[in-house]
């Protein structure tokens, strides 16, 4: 005889119990592909894992995203954790995933390169954005354990190095659950609370890859970039890089660099001082001596150049006088050739030939003197006419005198 009709809900409720006391379904591991990845408001993760022949829904609940060291991607390969349950409403069971290990490459590298690569992309880690450490710095905060041998370190190098430098000590977890959140929140606080701190120094002594990881988390990398304060990572030993190093202005290869890095040596910095200060002396010695014998210098050639400059003028002036001369003797030179070309006209004027010419003559008597009068002439006198093409003997036969 059949079993007794039951409602849908009823059956699916069976299903569910089943599932859940059921001691391989209660806690199992699936390995698959994740394909229909969905990132929901509320903070839960959707996803289907899949292989060549089947699938099944996932649901990552909010509260364990943040255990996922990694960003979850399209076709990623990975074992997810978990038990499986019936969503009663739809009739559909999924796996309820509590943690998820990625298949071929260790969790750890992977969650590292998908951060780095998503943080890089974005300029945390660009040289441009990161600030010069201070030289003398006067106040340095050390963020980290403070029970650990690595805050001992950094004070002891700081303070025998540099016994002016004042030091904060803000203790926080390195590793474990909340590691992560309280070195964050110290650099954060830090700014806000001690913005006259010159440097900040966040690190740890070494460890496992686990045991670093908090340096390693997203919410640590935008604190350091978010700094207004100069941020050096200190993590671990030599080989040991986390995103924190990447994002912060500089790295210290160990927390001991770190302090070497962030102080300087007053011994040092006193020995610079005095050998510039020997330097600047001898330099200024030398530099009055030399001025010394360029002011005799300068003042001989001034001296010089006074004569010289008064030897140029008086040159000059000689110069423009004899130009000035030279123009009003050759000015009266020009008149006085003009002067005796007149006399000269004159001259020619009056010059009895050319009188003699316009129809005149001389009367010169015997012993030839000339006869300008008719008072020195007598009857039967022989005298002799001059004139301009020749001579004329002649006797005078008659005398008349002009009446008065």
């Amino acid at each position: 005889m059949a079993a007794k009709p039951i409602k849908v809900s009823q059956l699916t409720n069976y299903i569910k119990r089943i599932l859940q006391t059921d001691p391989l379904l209660g806690n199992i591991s699936v390995i698959g592909e994740i394909s229909n990845l969905k990132h929901h408001d509320s903070g839960h993760i959707y996803f289907t894992l899949k292989d060549e022949k089947s699938r099944i829904n996932c649901f990552l609940p909010r509260e364990r995203v943040p255990g996922i060291r990694y960003e979850l991607d399209e076709g990623m390969e990975i074992t997810a954790a978990g038990h499986v349950s019936v969503y009663e409403k739809g009739g559909y069971y999924s796996l309820m995933v509590s943690d998820i290990q990625v298949e071929g490459q260790g969790d750890l590298a992977i969650a590292f390169d998908k951060l780095k690569q998503k943080l890089e992309k974005e300029g945390l880690f660009a040289a441009s954005h990161k600030k010069p450490l201070p030289y003398f710095p006067l106040k340095i905060a050390l963020v980290t354990s403070q029970t650990g041998a690595a805050v001992a370190d950094m004070v002891k190098i700081i303070t025998k190095r540099n016994n002016v430098t004042d030091i904060l000590i803000y203790p926080v977890l390195v590793q474990g659950p909340g590691a992560a959140a309280e070195i964050s929140s110290a650099i954060d606080d830090i700014n806000t609370d001690f913005p006259e701190t010159d440097i900040i120094i966040t690190g740890r002594g070494g460890g496992s890859a686990e045991e670093l990881w908090a340096f390693n988390e997203e919410i640590v990398a935008r604190s350091i970039y978010a700094s207004r304060i100069p941020v050096i990572s200190a993590v671990g030993h030599e080989t040991d890089f986390t995103i924190a190093d990447f994002t912060a202005d500089a790295r210290g290869e160990t927390p001991t660099a770190a302090a070497i890095m962030a102080a300087p040596d007053t011994s040092e910095i006193r020995e610079t001082l005095d050998y510039l200060m020997e330097t600047l002396k001898e330099s200024l010695t030398e530099s009055l001596k030399y001025k010394e014998e360029r002011l005799k210098t300068l003042d001989l050639q001034v001296f010089r150049r006074s004569i010289n400059e008064r030897a140029e003028f008086f040159k000059y002036r000689a110069d423009s006088l004899i130009r000035s001369n030279s123009r009003a003797f050759s000015s009266m030179i020009g008149m006085m050739e003009e002067r005796k070309e007149n006399f000269m006209r004159m001259l020619e004027d009056l010059n009895p030939k050319n009188i003699m010419r316009k129809g005149y003559s001389v009367i010169t008597d015997e012993n030839g003197g000339i006869i300008n009068s008719t008072g020195n002439l007598a009857k039967d006198q022989q005298v002799t006419l001059i004139m301009a093409d020749g001579e004329a003997d002649s006797l005078i036969s008659e005398v008349r005198r002009n009446k008065k």
